[in-house]
């Protein structure tokens, strides 16, 4: 079996798992709606990287545990973080990037060989970069944000960065969305947000669910689309499933959608190089 042989399958093109393999992960709880590995371990293929990214599903009540044992795996490098993790996440790390900083969340964590744990935020920038390369410019907009989580953070935050006209935060319990408006403020020096309650979608251009509502069936939407506009953008981060029962409904309606994989798409090489993910080894 030649080198290249040894690193990935004919069949499948993916990366063998050898006694020499990094492996990264994609922490999330539940995991089975994750999508990280199935974007990187294609790149590691092609790239000739003896690396390999896993789920690992983490319930809260086990997560410092996880993550602590995490630290101590010499062939660890990183992860990328998603629903429910973020923010408790970023309270472990060591050390944290500004769109961190600013957010409290994480979704991205890199283990140094000394055990120590860095985290930094690419939610934001690749939500914004995902907006402008399917062609929708947020400058001047008029968006609501449905839920007030890291994920709510971060896109606020990138969002404010590129000019929106006004930023509507809604969440089912209104002191989460006032803190977030309170730190646009004190911490980015933006002053677009403010928060919505009980907002019916009427009015704004674009709408964004940051919850994880649409993650299971049975699921209920994040808001009802019988007041939203013709023109309005229906905007999801949910990436599996991809079509959520949300963009589905704003589909038969005849509005505009824009789906979750964009933001992991726009953001891949961000994170992979933060995490250390789409170098050789050390």
């Amino acid at each position: 079996m030649s080198s290249e042989d040894s690193k990935v399958t004919p069949a499948t093109k993916m990366p063998w798992v050898t006694g020499t393999t990094r492996f990264f992960g994609t922490i999330a709880h539940p995991a089975d709606h994750v999508r990280a590995p199935m974007v990187f371990n294609p790149i590691f293929a092609e790239r000739g990287l003896d690396h390999v990214m896993v789920p690992i599903d983490a319930p809260p009540g086990s997560l410092v545990e996880i993550v602590a044992a995490l630290r101590a795996i010499p062939n660890f490098g990183g992860m990328a973080v998603t629903i429910p993790h973020k923010m408790e996440i970023a309270a472990l790390c060591d050390t944290l990037g500004l769109a961190a900083r600013l957010t409290g969340a994480v979704n991205a964590v890199r283990f140094d060989a000394d055990g120590s744990m860095h985290g930094d935020n690419f939610d934001g920038q690749g939500f914004v970069a995902g907006l402008h390369h399917q062609g929708h410019d947020p400058a001047g907009k008029d968006v609501l944000i449905m839920g007030a989580g890291g994920a709510a953070r971060a896109i606020a935050l990138a969002l404010c960065e590129a000019g929106v006209g006004r930023l509507r935060i809604s969440n089912r319990t209104s002191q989460k969305a006032d803190e977030i408006v309170t730190a646009l403020k004190e911490i980015g020096q933006h002053s677009q947000a403010e928060t919505a309650v009980d907002h019916d979608g009427a009015g704004v251009d674009m709408i964004v669910n940051t919850t994880s509502l649409g993650l299971h069936d049975g699921d209920r939407l994040p808001i009802a689309l019988d007041a939203v506009d013709p023109e309005t953008l229906i905007a999801e981060i949910i990436m599996v499933p991809e079509r959520t029962a949300w963009l589905a409904d704003a589909e038969a309606r005849g509005l505009a959608t824009h789906y979750g994989r964009h933001m992991l798409d726009c953001q891949i090489e961000l994170i992979g190089n933060f995490i250390g993910a789409l170098q050789g080894a050390a």
